[in-house]
């Protein structure tokens, strides 16, 4: 898919916040060492196994699995260390540094520097298509909807996307849109959708884990102090 003015914008957009936060957030400032962040990425990781036990999912050697937007790979790590091969296992991100240290990570994986709406892959190539915390970060609908296309184009007709990402805006940063019910059903209209409220905000995770991981998990189950969805989207087989 050839990209257009406005998409060259949105993506130089997107590589300059990145650079920015690169500058001004502590390179350790999402280290697990801290309970908030611990917190955080143990709920998302138990959540997301049991979404992919529920939709049988498991195991996963043997399945091929594309995260889009993969960063320096912490979830593909994950997938590996659920049971998923390496020489299974791709990404792609904008940003190089990034994608060199996935490489030094995991080396064996397939992964590539490139752009969401212009997916170097076959049609239906993946069991697996994930997408954490990506399309939040478009602003430019025409660029969020090239990237929906393509994660449709590639992932298998007995695949599914797997997708974790904020539904609320952040008050703090402009430079990120939260993803409604109502549009996720937009970019994917031929996919059914199962989707939860999890993530307790990040704010209260920090203040509250280091002296209870109970109350933030007391929290979380109201849903009411939650920021993102996890959904499952699969092909509409009618």
């Amino acid at each position: 898919m050839a990209e257009s003015g406005d998409f060259f914008q949105e993506i130089a957009r997107i590589k300059s916040e990145s650079r920015r936060r690169k500058r001004e957030i502590p390179e350790d400032f999402y280290s697990l060492d801290k309970p908030g962040n611990l917190y955080v990425y143990t709920q998302r990781l138990r959540d997301a196994v049991n979404l992919m036990k529920r939709r049988s999912l498991f195991p996963l050697a043997g399945k091929d699995i594309l995260e889009v937007g993969c960063g320096s790979g912490n979830w593909l790590l994950d997938f590996e260390r659920l049971g998923a091969r390496r020489e299974h296992l791709h990404g792609i991100d904008l940003d190089e540094e990034r994608i060199q240290k996935a490489k030094e990570r995991i080396p064996q994986a397939d992964l590539q520097i490139g752009n969401a709406a212009e997916l170097p892959w076959p049609d239906q190539s993946f069991d697996i298509v994930l997408q954490s915390t990506l399309f939040t970060s478009i602003l430019d609908p025409h660029l969020k909807k090239a990237a929906a296309e393509e994660m449709r184009r590639v992932v298998k007709r007995s695949g599914m996307i797997l997708w974790y990402d904020f539904f609320c805006d952040n008050p703090w940063n402009p430079n990120v849109r939260g993803i409604s019910k109502r549009e996720l059903k937009t970019l994917f209209p031929d996919f059914l959708i199962t989707f939860q409220r999890i993530t307790l905000a990040a704010p209260l995770a920090r203040r509250l884990a280091p002296k209870s991981w109970l109350i933030c998990y007391l929290l979380e189950q109201m849903k009411l102090f939650n920021t993102h969805y996890l959904g499952i989207l699969a092909k509409d087989s009618s």
